[in-house]
């Protein structure tokens, strides 16, 4: 099935889509470095861009989808997140680097049967419920247009008359849902919270829900403070272990209770399970591995103490002024912290290890901080190529 990947990045979301069994007929990013990372993967052969066509590199408004024909079945991407992320400025539909309008462009024109777009949690806040009501409508009706020198809020006051009427829209319309998904419930060794919008095209007929969620918090806790399994599985003797916090003591009692040793769900991954394998780029600076080099000057600060070993890292973040440091760092149960590797935020990620990325380490953080977890990209676009097979 033919998609397009917009506002690629380094291409985590476009990776998942690939994995899930879409052929990607055109890839548009803006950013150099991203590009360039792409076309590295594709000129060394790498499997999971080998089918790529080579990157548009532009602003995604200046391209043509007409060049597509009309075969698109799956449009998805990352519209930029800056102007609703909780670490950016909250500008939100005031700046001009929102790409929703784009987004919408690519629908309206493509007819496509699906959409995935992801963006950041801050787009829900309540201070944009307003805007984000107006995306999801706009999304819904694609070709009821913004006329010329209208204002926004006159015209979401036109698709809400639209949407409530009744009456057949004409024309191209879509069934949207969305949902905040936590990167961690799906096996991503990452608390990643997304909101994903998904939409079918209503002649169609499909009915679709979000994927069930895989794994839990409560099932690593089992594993670690009740089984034991956890540690036994890293090869981590008893008097190594680390003590049970206080704080999780009412909580572990509640759940040995219950005796929830046979939960449907698996355990979180920790930054332990996915980087433990990888040699600390501090102790073994010298390796053969791609993009495992370490960065020095790492410190942490009130609020931004780092991600422990024994539980998902918390959320990359890729910064509007250089990589913020507290969340991109690991933290020891000795109480020292060292940046984690652009490997190892690769891992964190879901990105294959072969997969390179190109640039300087905090250009590469800053894709990788942007980037959708592979493995939950592929989760939900795996989920939409179901449903569509048995209706094309």
């Amino acid at each position: 099935m033919s998609s397009i990947e917009l506002f690629a990045g380094a291409g985590g979301l476009a990776i998942g889509m690939s994995q899930a069994g879409f052929k990607h007929s055109a890839i548009v990013e803006w950013n150099a470095d991203a590009c360039e990372t792409v076309r590295l993967n594709m000129a060394k052969g790498v499997d999971v861009v080998a089918n790529w066509p080579q990157p548009y590199q532009g602003d995604a408004r200046e391209f043509d989808y007409g060049c597509l024909g009309d075969d698109v079945v799956v449009v998805s991407g990352g519209p930029p997140c800056q102007p609703f992320s909780l670490g950016g400025k909250h500008q939100g539909f005031l700046d001009d680097r929102d790409m929703f309008p784009e987004a919408v462009r690519a629908v309206r024109e493509l007819k496509p049967k699906a959409f995935i777009f992801e963006n950041v949690k801050g787009l829900l806040r309540q201070n944009f419920a307003e805007y984000f009501e107006y995306v999801i409508l706009q999304l819904t009706y694609p070709e009821l247009v913004r006329k010329r020198n209208e204002k926004w809020v006159d015209h979401l006051s036109r698709l809400e008359r639209r949407h409530t009427s009744g009456r057949r829209a004409r024309g191209v319309t879509y069934n949207v849902v969305f949902r905040l998904l936590n990167a961690a419930n799906y096996g991503v060794p990452q608390k990643r919270e997304r909101v994903f919008i998904v939409g079918f095209r209503s002649d169609l007929g499909i009915e679709w829900n979000f994927p069930d969620e895989t794994h839990s918090e409560e099932a690593l806790l089992v594993s670690k403070w009740i089984t034991g399994d956890y540690w036994e599985r890293h090869g981590i003797a008893i008097a190594d272990r680390p003590e049970m916090p206080a704080r999780l003591a009412a909580r572990i009692d509640k759940l040995r209770r219950r005796g929830l040793f046979e939960e449907n769900h698996q355990p979180w991954v920790t930054v332990r399970d996915a980087i433990c394998d990888l040699p600390d780029p501090e102790e073994f600076p010298v390796n053969n591995i791609p993009n495992h080099s370490h960065n020095p000057g790492a410190r942490s600060y009130p609020g931004h103490t780092g991600s422990p070993w024994d539980e998902p890292a918390k959320t990359l973040k890729a910064g509007d002024h250089g990589v913020p440091g507290g969340e991109n760092m690991l933290a020891r149960y000795d109480g020292t912290v060292r940046y984690f590797t652009v490997r190892e935020a690769a891992r964190l990620q879901t990105f294959p290890d072969h997969y390179l990325f190109n640039g300087s380490w905090t250009e590469t953080m800053r894709q990788l901080g942007n980037a959708v977890p592979v493995k939950l990209a592929e989760t939900v676009a795996a989920s939409v190529a179901a449903a569509l097979r048995e209706h094309i």
